[in-house]
């Protein structure tokens, strides 16, 4: 019998298997020799042990279309990447750095800011320059206010999204929005340190609509840049791609070269500042990895 994992915790695996319902599984001790730890949104094949109690093990992991470590899901059609546009005030430079994993493996990722009713316009069109001119899909809303939530609901139809973003932002909220009878805990934002508990203590995947899924995946709070090095990093900004051919060096890193595009590009307004200096921190980061 054949279902996909829609939740994992304390080695358990809840499959479901279409028409049938729910089953709890553990999964075999081959995935162990094997290295393989299933995930969720794994689609497997399960023997059942018993029909009663809808109990079973996981007898074989299907072949993955994609997979994420953080967050820990497989087989997604894109991502959700969820923020505040304040309290907490929006690390950008984490956001970039999830673009950067989301670049990395191909999956294509929509910006979300929350909690828009308690910023200005200011605020807003500044999140706006910083993102305009990446190519990622951009949407402001208040989950509170109940403002501008169709939109991001049209974006996750007929998709199987990952929705990822730090504690605090309103994932939660915006889940109860969207499916009430997921009853997600919603923790309020720590006035003492402006972030929001982690609610979330576990992947779990929703069904939302027809053939539309959506993973609640535990906030972050960092991304490592294990994955690149300082010479393969600009590949994944996509908005550097028109300008590289009028770089004068081929193989430009766009951070010390002279007639670099990117750098004009910049200041031509083409390409986002923040989005560029981002880019070049985290260049010198990987360098001084690489150095040791």
């Amino acid at each position: 019998m054949q279902g996909k994992i829609v939740k994992g915790i304390g080695g358990f695996y809840y499959i479901h298997v279409e028409h049938a319902g729910v089953y709890e599984c553990k999964a075999k001790g081959i995935f162990r020799n094997r290295k393989i730890k299933p995930m969720v949104g794994d689609n497997v094949e399960i023997d059942i042990i018993d029909e009663t109690e809808k109990k079973g093990n996981i007898r074989d992991i299907l072949p993955r279309k994609n997979e994420l470590i953080r967050p820990a899901v497989a087989n997604i059609d894109q991502a959700m990447v969820f923020f505040a546009a304040a309290q907490p005030e929006p690390n950008l430079g984490l956001l970039d750095r999830f673009l950067l994993q989301m670049e990395y493996r191909h999956i294509p990722t929509i910006i979300v800011f929350n909690k828009c009713d308690l910023t200005d316009t200011e605020q807003i069109d500044k999140l706006k320059t910083f993102y305009e001119t990446s190519g990622y899909p951009l949407v402001f809303v208040s989950v509170k206010e109940e403002k501008e939530l169709e939109p991001v609901k049209a974006l996750l139809l007929g998709k199987t999204t990952a929705l990822a973003g730090p504690s605090g932002a309103g994932k939660s909220s915006l889940m109860n929005w969207l499916l009430p009878a997921a009853e997600m805990e919603t923790g309020a934002v720590s006035e003492k340190i402006k972030r929001g508990r982690h609610t979330t203590r576990h992947s779990e995947i929703f069904h939302i609509d027809e053939e539309t899924y959506l993973f609640d995946t535990p906030g972050f709070s960092t991304l490592f840049l294990k994955d690149f090095n300082d010479e393969t990093l600009k590949l994944y900004f996509p908005e550097f791609v028109p300008f590289e051919e009028k770089c004068r060096f081929a193989g430009c890193n766009h951070i010390n070269e002279p007639d670099c595009g990117i750098k004009q590009a910049v200041e031509e307004g083409k390409i986002s500042r923040g989005r560029y200096e981002n880019y070049a921190q985290m260049y010198r980061e990987l360098k001084e990895q690489r150095r040791y």
